[in-house]
C-alpha cells in the first residue's frame, strides 16, 4: 500500500544521502551481510517511515530478513522513502502519508499478515494488535522489540495482565537512547 511507486529514485536519493551519515549503521549492515544472522526470518516493522528507517531495513534485508512495514505513524511518513523500500528491497510496504485511523490499522494488519517471526515495533501497535486481534500468529513470533516509552508501557501492562505471549526487549530502556532521545 504505496502512494506513488514512481517515487521510488527521488526516495532512493535520500536514503543514500542519510547512509552517509550513518557509519554505525553502515558497518552493522556489512557484518549482518557477512553472517546472514536473520536468514529466513520475517521481520514486520511499524517504525516512522524516514530515510533512518530506511538504513535499518536495508541492515535487517542484508541479514537475510523478508520485511514488511508499515508506519507508526502516518503524518511522520515520506511516501517516496517507502516507495524506495518496497522498490530496492522487496519489502512489503503498507505506509501512506497522513492516513486516517482507519486505513492505519489496515496497515498495520497488512504487516502482520505476513506472519512475522520477528517484531520491531515503535509504540507496540503491532505487539497490541498481535495479543487481541491476532493471537493465531503468536506461535510464530520469536520475540519483539519496542523503542517508545508509550509501547514499553503498554507491554508491561501485558505482561502484568499474563498475556504478552513472547519476549519483548524494551529498547527504551537502554541507556544509549534515553541519553540520545530521552534528554
Amino acid at each position: 500500500m504505496l502512494k506513488d511507486p514512481t517515487l521510488a529514485p527521488q526516495g532512493r536519493r535520500k536514503v543514500d544521502f542519510a547512509a552517509s551519515r550513518m557509519p554505525v549503521l553502515t558497518a552493522v549492515a556489512a557484518e549482518l551481510a557477512r553472517t546472514r544472522p536473520l536468514e529466513g526470518m520475517r521481520i514486520a516493522a511499524c517504525l516512522h517511515v524516514t530515510t533512518e528507517t530506511a538504513n535499518l531495513c536495508r541492515a535487517l534485508h542484508a541479514g537475510g530478513a523478508e520485511l514488511a512495514l508499515c508506519a507508526s505513524n502516518p503524518l511522520s511518513t515520506k511516501d517516496d522513502v517507502a516507495a524506495a523500500i518496497h522498490d530496492e528491497l522487496g519489502a512489503a510496504v503498507f505506509a501512506v502519508h497522513g492516513a486516517d485511523p482507519e486505513t492505519f490499522y489496515r496497515q498495520v494488519d497488512a504487516a502482520l499478515a505476513t506472519r512475522p517471526t520477528l517484531i520491531v515495533d515503535d509504540g507496540a501497535d503491532l505487539t497490541a494488535r498481535l495479543h487481541s486481534d491476532r493471537r493465531d500468529l503468536l506461535g510464530e513470533v520469536l520475540g519483539a522489540t519496542e523503542v517508545t516509552s508509550t509501547g514499553v508501557l503498554r507491554a508491561r501492562n501485558l505482561a502484568r495482565e499474563g498475556t504478552l505471549a513472547s519476549p519483548l526487549l524494551a529498547v527504551n530502556d537502554a541507556a544509549t537512547k534515553h541519553l540520545f532521545d530521552n534528554r
